[in-house]
């Protein structure tokens, strides 16, 4: 009776037997060997990606992933979806990219690594290919800030905040950069982003207060450095300000003046020079709201009872400044709630 030759094997299936035995060389191995194996398994899945066969590769990554995570090998599990991750973006499947991309943050955090730059860019870069506009970006820039946060019950690393910001403004959301940059040390970059934002959306008469808000949100989060930096770089690069000071604008008279106040410390000049400016500071209710917390910072002002403003604007006062105390903080993060930029 004659043999017919085996049925071939679906493509899927093929590739499949290809990873799982380059997988298998790569067990056996270690260092180097093992490395070599990893980027022979990514080798398969690019070609498998290129073909168009995306869904195939998509769940061969994700079984992958959890094989690796289960044999403890976190690093080489979070290189594989990073790799992927981005080879999807790049191909504009941006489901698979962004499950992968989430993967990637789940490795970091059942893994014991340390928060180390090339991870913040790493993750930053993944946060930069997302559509604006899914809800994956939202889930996945929540995890990686608290993944950075190392535990510490902050607000996120300094350094994937201005990465983050320095996406946001590339994409002209100035909103969301400039809360991320709050968040940052980056001053200067602020500063820079504040400068267009006022130049392209805001009214002329309002120059003023694009800065003024900044500085007053930097100091309630006891970062005077950034401070004033994003103060004497806006107000030298803004095309609508005159040089100074002492300026043409009194809300940034009263700022310049605020900076040299809070490095005194002394109560008597910042009583008299927020009595003095009232009338600017009137021009946002918010603004001596942020005061009272700067005397309290600063100054030593015991903190009122009540607040005079209660329902939303009260809510997002105390997202701003944090309800708990915590002034043996140096300058940088040390408030845990998010910053209500509107």
């Amino acid at each position: 009776m004659r043999r017919h030759p085996p049925a071939p094997l679906p493509s899927s299936a093929l590739m499949a037997a290809a990873i799982m035995a380059a997988e298998q060389e790569a067990a056996k191995g270690g260092g180097g060997r093992n490395r070599g194996g990893v980027q022979r398994v990514e080798g398969k899945l690019r070609a498998s990606v290129e073909k168009g066969d995306y869904y195939e590769a998509h769940q061969m990554y994700r079984t992958l992933f959890f094989r690796y995570m289960s044999q403890g090998k976190h690093a080489e599990a979070r290189e594989l979806m990073y790799s992927g991750a981005l080879l999807f973006f790049s191909h504009n499947q941006q489901n698979s990219a962004a499950d992968l991309s989430m993967l990637v943050l789940e490795s970091l955090e059942k893994s014991d690594a340390k928060v180390a730059e090339d991870l913040l860019e790493n993750l930053a870069k993944l946060f930069s290919l997302m559509d604006p506009n899914s809800p994956e970006r939202v889930a996945f820039v929540s995890r990686a800030l608290k993944w950075s946060s190392g535990g510490s019950g902050k607000l996120g690393h300094p350094k994937l905040h201005q990465l983050l910001a320095i996406t946001l403004w590339k994409e002209q959301n100035y909103s969301e950069s400039r809360y991320h940059f709050l968040h940052s040390t980056d001053g200067e970059g602020c500063a820079n982003m504040l400068v267009e934002y006022s130049s392209s959306r805001g009214y002329r008469s309002e120059v003023d207060m694009f800065v003024a808000q900044a500085v007053l949100q930097f100091l309630c989060l006891k970062n005077k450095t950034s401070a004033s930096v994003v103060f004497t770089t806006y107000t030298q690069k803004h095309p609508s300000i005159e040089k100074g000071p002492p300026f043409v604008q009194p809300l940034l008279n009263f700022i310049w003046f605020l900076l040299l106040a809070v490095d005194g410390g002394k109560l008597t000049v910042f009583t008299v020079l927020c009595e003095q400016y009232q009338p600017s500071l009137k021009r946002d209710p918010m603004y001596n709201e942020y005061l009272d917390r700067i005397g309290q910072l600063f100054f030593g002002v015991p903190p009122k009872q009540t607040s005079s403003y209660g329902g939303l604007l009260g809510n997002l006062l105390n997202s701003l400044m944090g309800t708990g105390e915590d002034d043996d903080t140096e300058d940088g993060q040390e408030d845990s709630s998010p910053i209500e930029l509107d």
